[in-house]
């Protein structure tokens, strides 16, 4: 069973998280709240989405799984206008989802989760450097990134707690410094490792410019970005695998 009534711009904004890296997945529709875990087919990003019922008009559930192609649904629900409301309802005969806004009917097969990849774990990883910055600022550090190369190093300096963004390309080099006092916040450790920078230029685009991003980094480790949205009843945390170097 399930039910629930929505924002369109809170549904797009959840639906835009998850597309970044997948093309379908498995929605697990608990009572408690609406989540969507799923790795790229390359298991180099992960994205992890909780929906809280507080971001719903109206939510019912009782903790079934469906599985849905994103490009489809994303292509209804762009047909909403940011203010309407969508209502979702799952036909369990039928096994389709019933979609309604603004006097538009949709009927969307669904996909048998069990031919959708598992949901990846969760990786116990104990970071030990922490950047809470905005969403401006990381966007603008990938933009300048992009500018010069197609990997981005994220890395901490512990002595003059600082937060760096660096890209080098084979002619030109770009860095941007983020000093504690120009983050929201900065627990300082040891961090320093290379990423793509296709996987992180798709990961921010979500990420509003207003957000705050709680980002995770160690020694070419995998860096975890935190953000929240739908008022903080909507969380996603984005996991990228590093590319480690050699010496």
């Amino acid at each position: 069973m399930f039910k629930a009534a929505i924002g369109a711009s809170t549904l797009q904004d959840a639906l835009d998280s998850i597309s970044v890296l997948v093309d379908e997945c498995k929605f697990r529709l608990d009572d408690d709240q609406l989540g969507v875990r799923a790795v790229d087919p390359a298991n180099v990003g992960m994205v992890d989405l909780t929906l809280s019922p507080g971001a719903f008009e109206s939510y019912s559930a009782d903790g079934g799984v469906i599985g849905l192609n994103l490009s489809r649904f994303e292509d209804i629900v762009s047909m909403a206008n940011s203010g309407d409301i969508v209502h979702l309802e799952l036909d369990e005969e039928t096994r389709k989802l019933l979609i309604n806004f603004n006097g538009l009917s949709y009927t969307l097969a669904l996909i048998d989760p069990d031919s959708i990849r598992e949901e990846p774990d969760i990786p116990d990883l104990d970071l030990p450097g922490h950047v809470w910055l905005m969403g401006e600022d990381l966007s603008r550090g990938v933009k300048a990134a992009d500018m010069v190369s197609d990997h981005v190093r994220l890395r901490i300096n512990e002595q003059t707690e600082s937060f760096y963004i660096e890209a080098e390309g084979d002619t030109d080099d770009v860095d941007l410094e983020l000093t504690s006092e120009e983050l929201v916040d900065l627990d300082a450790g040891p961090a320093d490792s290379l990423f793509s920078l296709d996987y992180l230029k798709d990961m921010k685009k979500p990420i509003a410019s207003d957000a705050e991003v709680h980002v995770e980094v160690g020694e070419e480790f995998p860096t975890k970005l935190h953000y929240g949205f739908a008022e903080g009843e909507g969380e996603v945390t984005f996991m990228l695998a590093p590319r480690i170097t050699s010496d």
